[in-house]
């Protein structure tokens, strides 16, 4: 029932194999493997192995349930979080035929079948694969389902080499200066005209300089800033979703557009992004710019950072990458030296404003209102404040108008 095989190591040593094999009508029924140092151990496990499988019940059928059921589980039991596109992933695919499969019958060419029915970009279907090779690499050292990891490591490969899946296209979109300044200068008439907009300007250069994901941006908060450093909680990671904080370096000119910022919230960039991502969409649509994203402003920082000579290191402590291969992608180097030097958006950026005009147009929308402790309606009361001064004591409304209307930072030349 049992053999031994020695097999001489890479480092030339010998470990020796003690393999159980069991069939029952001609279909193999168990099987396991150990190596050891000595033929003596070797023997000693096989012999035990051998005892214990040959007593009554010791062979009975695994729990064997469908992959739906696995699918279910492994998001139950899941300690950390999945992340919302991966849960999508998974649940839509136990809407498909291969879920309706018993663990052990699942074949590599079933996984093939199964890419190859996905209507979707070879990309997506690479996604679709990868989250569902978390739960073969699991399944039986954790649960002892029979789901066999090396079926899916085929089917990976087949996928791979007939084009049924393939890795996702490297973004290299960087945005010229001419765009830039044409996306600077619109957001600047509107807050001509209206003081109480977005300070959109300023959120667009420190995405920039910061090198900073939109999302990231609006979850800072003053407490994270250190001078000169920036805790950036959950960073985005694909193993690790939350607590993967992390302290990264910050530019001057990042710096001085946070000490442009008034502290009349928790956050430094008290807004949501939506409100930020909406106004972007808007401006490339208006302005006609195709293809460019509020991302690619991140790939532009740091392309900026190794044309003006930063080594990888200090690349890295300032975008958070953790190695070489993820860092890479964003070297698409255009010039030597810095395009940004006097650009004068710059100074636009940097400039000091009305705090209250932050937080005035946003003060309906709930998660502005929250986050900035200002109450609907009023955006010059924070909740929880003691009562305003009698009417007498206040501007009259002409004076507050006028107030209001006063451009927030200077116009440019």
């Amino acid at each position: 029932m049992g053999t031994i095989i020695a097999r001489q190591r890479k480092d030339r040593t010998v470990g020796y194999t003690a393999q159980i094999l069991i069939k029952k009508n001609g279909k193999i029924i168990h099987r396991e493997a150990q190596t050891f140092d000595r033929r003596q151990a070797a023997k000693a496990w096989l012999a035990r192995r051998e005892t214990e499988l040959a007593q009554p019940g010791a062979l009975e059928r695994p729990d064997n349930p469908k992959l739906l059921a696995v699918i279910d589980r492994y998001i139950a039991d899941a300690r950390r979080s999945l992340g919302s596109t991966k849960k999508q992933v998974l649940n839509s695919i136990k809407k498909h035929d291969i879920a309706d499969r018993e663990c052990d019958q699942i074949r590599s060419s079933d996984l093939v079948a199964f890419a190859q029915s996905l209507n979707v970009q070879p990309q997506t279907r690479q996604s679709y694969m990868s989250h569902l090779s978390s739960i073969f690499k699991i399944a039986r050292p954790m649960w002892g389902y029979p789901l066999d990891q090396r079926e899916m490591q085929d089917a990976m490969v087949v996928c791979r080499r007939m084009g049924i899946t393939s890795a996702g296209n490297t973004r290299d979109r960087r945005p010229t200066l001419a765009e830039l300044d044409r996306i600077m200068e619109h957001f600047e008439t509107v807050r001509r005209h209206r003081p109480l907009s977005l300070p959109m300007n300023k959120v667009l250069a420190f995405a920039i300089f910061s090198t900073r994901r939109q999302e990231e941006i609006t979850r800072i908060k003053w407490e994270d800033y250190d001078v000169d450093r920036v805790w950036i909680r959950d960073m985005k990671d694909p193993e690790k979703k939350k607590g993967n904080d992390i302290l990264c370096d910050l530019p001057p000119e990042a710096i001085a557009i946070i000490e442009s910022m008034p502290r009349t919230a928790p956050e430094i960039f008290p807004f949501s992004t939506d409100a930020i991502s909406a106004a972007f969409t808007r401006v490339c649509q208006f302005l006609e710019i195709d293809d460019l994203h509020f991302h690619d402003l991140r790939h532009e920082g740091i392309s900026r950072l190794f044309e003006i000579g930063k080594t990888i290191p200090q690349v890295a402590a300032v975008s958070g990458h953790r190695t070489w291969n993820s860092l890479k992608r964003y070297t698409h180097l255009r010039q030597a030296g810095d395009k940004y030097a006097g650009w004068k958006w710059l100074a636009v950026a940097n400039a000091r404003s009305d705090p209250l005009s932050y937080f005035a147009r946003f003060s309906g929308v709930p998660d502005i209102a929250h986050r900035s402790g200002y109450s609907r309606g009023r955006p010059d009361a924070r909740r929880g404040a003691p009562p305003r001064a009698a009417a007498a004591s206040r501007p009259s409304a002409g004076a507050r108008d006028e107030s209001l209307a006063r451009p927030a930072v200077a116009a440019v030349p």
